[in-house]
């Protein structure tokens, strides 16, 4: 189904070990493409944020189905107060309040990332439609890094593969 060997080698280690990925960016065709693909490969478990009825919409335009997909809308999720309260606790400190807790939550990329936090997710991708600083940033101050690990990041442009990592020891 796929074109690139690298991305074939990446989508068989996906099926060894079916993990749940967010993907925050459910307004955006290319992510909505993806969540078809691997779905259909059957390489992970995607959870799509964004407005449910436009993600159902599209799907059924292009005759894709929604099996294994999770469709979340951050504003009516049932999980909202308790992402609420996990991100307020965990920023109280740096002077978050429970009100801004509320709005900061309804960011997908922060919701996204709580979803990792609480163990709802196993991981995200984000970044077709946000700038680096703000996919991020909600990953550093919620999941924040641990000493001695490295962070890496992966990018492909055209038939050129870019990392670019950090260690943090």
């Amino acid at each position: 189904m796929l074109e690139s060997a690298y991305l074939n080698s990446l989508i068989a280690r996906a099926k060894q070990d079916v993990k749940t990925i967010v993907l925050p960016e459910g307004e955006d065709e290319r992510i909505l493409k993806a969540a078809h693909l691997i779905t259909a490969e059957k390489a992970a478990k995607v959870i799509i944020l964004g407005d449910v009825e436009s993600v159902k919409k599209h799907f059924a335009g292009h005759n894709w189905s929604l099996e294994d997909i999770e469709l979340v809308d951050p504003a009516k999720s049932a999980n909202l107060e308790k992402y609420t309260k996990l991100l307020y606790e965990l920023r109280k400190e740096k002077g978050m309040t429970e009100e801004e807790a509320a709005k900061t939550v309804l960011n997908p990329n922060y919701f996204g990332t709580l979803m990792i936090k609480a163990g709802d997710a196993d991981g995200m991708v984000s970044g077709a439609c946000h700038s680096t600083a703000d996919t991020l940033r909600p990953c550093l101050q919620i999941l924040k890094t641990k000493p001695g690990t490295a962070d890496y990041q992966f990018s492909q442009k055209r038939r050129q593969r870019f990392v670019a990592a950090d260690s943090g020891s």
